[in-house]
This record gives C-alpha cells, structure tokens and sequence, in this order.
C-alpha cells in the first residue's frame, strides 16, 4: 500500500496516527500541497478531488478521505480496535467522529480558509475554486469557541470521547485542536477537563507524528 501524506496538513494526520496506533507496514509518499504537487496531473490522476490524504492498494485502488482510510484499514487488520469494540460502541465513536468533523473541523477549516491570504480564491479544497467569505472565518472562529466550550463540558464526566476508550474519534478530536491553533484558538487554560484530556492522548507516541 502507498499512502499518499502532507505532513503539514490536518487531514493526512489523523490517518498518520490511525496509522500508527495500528502499526500497519506502509509506503508513505510525500505530496507537498505549498508547490502544487497535488494538482499535477499524475495525482489528479489518481485523485480527481486533489486532496490528501490518500492510500492506493496494491490492485491500484484508490481510497480518497481520511475517514474512509481509516475505516478500511481497520477492516484489514481488526486488532487493536479503534472504531469500537462492539456495535454499541462502533456505533457511539461513529456519532462522535461526525460530531467532530462538523462543529469542529469544519469550523477550523471555515476559519483557516476564508482568512488566509495564500487561500485566495481557495477557499474550500477539491478541483474547484471559490473566493473568501470574511464573514465565514468569523462564524468559523466562533464555531470553535462552542467546540471548545462544549468538550469541556463532556470530558467532566468521560475519560475519552467516547467512554474510556481510546478511538478514532480522540485521533480527530486531537487534530482538531491543534488545527485550530492555526487561527490563534487554542484551549483556554481554564479548561481543566479538555486540557487533562489533551495532555494524556497528545502524548502517546502515535500522536507526536
């Protein structure tokens, strides 16, 4: 298998540490998003969308979106699960994982894009172009101050996101944060909660990657 990785990006992390908590063997391919490397032909060749990440298996198939990735390894190897336990929990990280992305990623992404100037005219990823909405990057910035608002609250009475359980949904909600470090969101010192449980899962060794 290739993986197809931005070191720098959000995104391609979360796979990185999926990755990494199942120690899978794999080729990893540096594609550097500053140069444009992802819009050359031979990528968009292999991924019409021009996102990373990206895995290719060996029959050359190629699976495109984190989320998919990450699914599709764990069915290649079960051990060490990290999308549940059973289909209560499978179920419950699934539900959390969504959650994330949708008040916490896109919320960051919203923010990112539509106030960094090298994102001109880029403000969402994929093969197609759209301008800045100033307006959006502050709905995302407040997007994340409920994000974060609401995660301290649920680490008062979890240990994980989704019970004390170490899933999928803690490699994107660790993403997440860092992510939104990027426009000057980090976790407020008064969160006691969230930091405790930033500090235990950002230091296993999967997640220093």
């Amino acid at each position: 298998m290739k993986f197809y990785d931005c070191s720098t990006a959000p995104s391609p992390r979360r796979v990185r540490i999926f990755i990494a908590e199942k120690n899978i063997d794999v080729e990893t391919i540096e594609v550097n998003l500053m140069k444009g490397e992802h819009l050359t032909p031979e990528y968009r060749a292999k991924n019409p969308n021009l996102e990373v990440p990206l895995l290719e298996l060996e029959n050359g198939t190629t699976i495109a979106q984190a989320n998919a990735i990450c699914r599709y390894l764990e069915d290649i190897k079960p051990e060490n699960p990290l999308h549940g336990r059973d289909s209560i929990e499978s179920a419950l990280v699934d539900g959390a994982n969504t959650k994330i992305m949708l008040d916490g990623f896109m919320a960051a992404a919203e923010a990112f894009r539509n106030s960094t100037p090298g994102m001109k005219n880029r403000a969402m990823p994929g093969p197609h172009n759209y301008a800045q909405i100033p307006e959006l990057a502050q709905r995302g910035l407040l997007r994340l101050d409920n994000f974060l608002s609401d995660l301290e609250i649920h680490f008062e009475s979890n240990e994980y996101m989704v019970n004390d359980y170490f899933s999928v949904a803690d490699i994107s909600a660790l993403v997440c944060i860092d992510f939104a470090k990027w426009v000057k969101k980090p976790i407020p010192e008064n969160y006691e909660n969230l930091n405790r449980w930033y500090k235990t899962v950002s230091t296993r060794p999967s997640c220093k990657l």
